[in-house]
């Protein structure tokens, strides 16, 4: 694979993940409160609210509410905002920080204790009955307990988001954000499970004695190579689910927007060349879901560039990639590969490529620059020549996010009370989500639904327990 030429020149804005509120003192009877909005937007930043709090005869305080680029830039506007005359600066809050304050998830009863005989169902003595069916039958649990609706979301803290190995602790506030994501898209109870070890048998172990008190596991920022293990290992152990976001998650969102990318440049999956920079976790699960789609012409590139079976790093994953791609062999770099490719897959990391090397692409090509937040090209200069692009971005058309497939997936294997994920069921998410874009809308700013677009859950879901028929085991590899 190139090493980048430069820094990607990927123009950032004000974002609310940058949001800050200053709360200040300015003169009631001066000018200072119409220059808070101009020492704001002199300094880059966005004004969102501005709030009187208390007033005086002799002083107003204000809350101003504003976006920035990040930390550094938000210092800036809250200097300018200082250097105004009359204004005395408070407080300045994170309005991210605050949001996490205390966490964003708690447990709530779904049933009233409002007297003893209330108390006396739900608990002892009245709950003995109910553990003694279970005792009978361990598959009650699933009707009679919150089995029949509730996730683990389990990490390890070693691939968290694009921040890497950054321990439980860190990856506590992300796994929290995934669980909140399960509840509000699918109605799933999700619990963060961090694990204070990068052991594989440990992390095994541990999952295999937990999991009687849920009804799914979804392996969430677990690195590569241990999440193949991991995965597979847990497969092999429990008769409930096991999910692993950051593969299949990104593989059938990858796969549902290339379904209705190809449509919109009329080309067939069968018959493009596709190649692809990452052969991580992201990558493989990609890249067999898209040969179990069809796909027949793909090369895939890690850092030393084209995957194929006369390199001597192979180790097993690789080995499969070289077995199962690149029939003729290419052994060059990842710029080599893209010429003449009707798509490009990243998923690896920032500034790969140029706009030139999308240019050197098949007519009407397909570019899926996934890396967050730098993509491996230029969104801007990728659409210059490419008829379709696609990113991990929010502030671009055609955002590639996970949560438009593991709500709905895993709200459709608990409904079917699947034991297990096969490809089939990955298969029909992916055209399920792809179906919910509609040949009206279709186009190529819009290939892949927004995550808020109400339908997305349900129609994964529906495909998903269609698929599974009920009961599902074992895991059916590409």
């Amino acid at each position: 694979m190139v090493s980048p030429e430069g820094a990607i020149d990927v123009a950032t804005v004000p974002s609310v993940s940058y949001s800050i509120t200053v709360r200040l003192e300015v003169p009631a009877g001066g000018k200072a409160v119409s220059q808070l909005t101009h020492a704001v937007e002199s300094a880059g930043g966005v004004v969102t609210a501005l709030d009187v709090t208390n007033a005086g005869h002799e002083k107003l305080r204000i809350d101003v509410t504003c976006a920035a680029r990040d930390t550094d830039h938000a210092q800036a506007i809250v200097d300018q905002l200082e250097a105004v005359e009359g204004v005395v600066i408070h407080k300045v809050s994170d309005r991210t920080f605050l949001m996490h304050l205390g966490g964003k998830i708690e447990m709530v009863s779904k049933v009233p204790l409002r007297n003893r005989d209330e108390l006396s169902m739900a608990y002892t003595p009245g709950v003995a009955r109910v553990s003694m069916a279970i005792a009978r039958n361990k598959e009650d649990a699933r009707r009679l307990t919150i089995k029949r609706n509730t996730v683990a979301v389990v990490t390890d803290g070693s691939a968290v988001l694009g921040l890497g190995n950054i321990g439980p602790e860190a990856a506590l506030p992300v796994m929290e954000g995934k669980a909140a994501l399960f509840k509000r898209f699918a109605g799933i109870d999700a619990w963060p499970i961090c694990l204070d070890t990068q052991d594989v048998d440990e992390i095994v172990r541990t999952v295999q004695v937990i999991a009687p008190g849920f009804g799914g596991i979804n392996l969430e920022d677990i690195g590569a190579p241990r999440c193949f293990e991991v995965e597979r290992r847990l497969r092999e152990l429990l008769d409930i689910p096991v999910f692993h976001d950051d593969q299949h998650g990104t593989a059938i969102c990858v796969l549902a927007a290339l379904t209705n990318a190809l449509r919109v440049v009329d080309k067939n999956i069968e018959h493009v060349k596709i190649t692809m920079a990452g052969a991580g976790a992201a990558g493989n699960a990609v890249l067999r879901l898209l040969l179990a789609a069809g796909a027949r012409n793909v090369i895939v590139c890690d850092y030393l560039g084209a995957v194929h079976k006369g390199r001597d790093d192979l180790d097993e994953s690789l080995q499969w990639i070289a077995d199962h791609t690149n029939a003729e062999g290419y052994s060059g770099d990842l710029r080599g590969a893209v010429k003449d490719a009707d798509v490009f897959v990243g998923v690896s990391a920032p500034g790969i490529l140029t706009g030139d090397d999308i240019a050197s692409m098949a007519t009407d090509a397909v570019v899926f620059a996934l890396a967050n937040p730098e993509p491996e090209v230029s969104p801007d200069d990728a659409r210059e020549h490419a008829a379709v692009v696609a990113t991990g971005r929010s502030d671009y058309p055609n955002q590639i996010n996970n949560v438009l497939a593991f709500p709905g997936v895993f709200r459709g294997l608990l409904d079917a009370q699947a034991g297990g994920v096969t490809q089939e069921m990955l298969l029909a998410a992916a055209g399920a989500l792809a179906a919910v874009v509609t040949p009206e809308e279709l186009g190529p700013n819009y290939i892949i639904p927004s995550v808020f677009h109400p339908d997305v859950a349900t129609a994964v879901a529906a495909a998903v327990r269609e698929s599974a028929g009920g009961r599902a085991r074992g895991f059916t590899e590409a």
